[in-house]
């Protein structure tokens, strides 16, 4: 018995004005930590759907302001994760205290986002990308569905960390 062909469809993006600058310290399994330092990340989606009615996946005018939306809600932050074991944040007026082991950082509130992520890992802010756009599209397209989104945070060129989302 011959198996017939089956097809998919696809959308990738990656454009230049899809990044954010932002401050971040990863913690290594050992409790070691790096310094406080910032990356020009750069973001790359790739989105698997069924075609519409007009033959697309979604249109690329309508998602690229999305993820746009997304890099310059980021954009000029210190991202602090807010599920690790260890390091805290605190707000203290109108600062944030975050403290890891012997360290302690004072910055104004609104210059700290908090993510729900156990590291401020490449991997793991692409999962916090991934899921946020995925919360999103259902607003805006609640009959979607997705196949496949992977998301792309690169720190530096050549060095990203991906997330995938697979449907069932």
């Amino acid at each position: 018995m011959t198996s017939l062909p089956t097809e998919s469809w696809s959308i990738h993006i990656d454009k230049d004005y899809l990044k954010f600058s932002a401050a971040h310290f990863l913690i290594f399994p050992d409790g070691t930590a790096e310094r406080l330092h910032g990356h020009n990340y750069k973001v790359y989606v790739d989105l698997h759907t069924e075609l519409d009615a007009h033959g697309l996946v979604v249109n690329f005018k309508e998602i690229k302001p999305l993820v746009r939306a997304l890099c310059d809600e980021l954009d000029e932050h210190f991202l602090v994760p807010a599920k690790h074991p260890v390091l805290t944040a605190t707000t203290v007026g109108d600062s944030m205290e975050i403290r890891y082991l012997e360290r302690r950082y004072v910055i104004p509130a609104d210059e700290v986002i908090l993510l729900p992520i156990g590291n401020s890992s490449a991997e793991n802010l692409a999962s916090w990308f991934g899921r946020t756009l995925l919360q999103r599209m259902a607003g805006i397209w609640p009959t979607l569905q997705v196949r496949e989104l992977s998301i792309g945070v690169e720190e530096t060129p050549g060095q990203r960390g991906i997330w995938t989302h697979r449907q069932g």
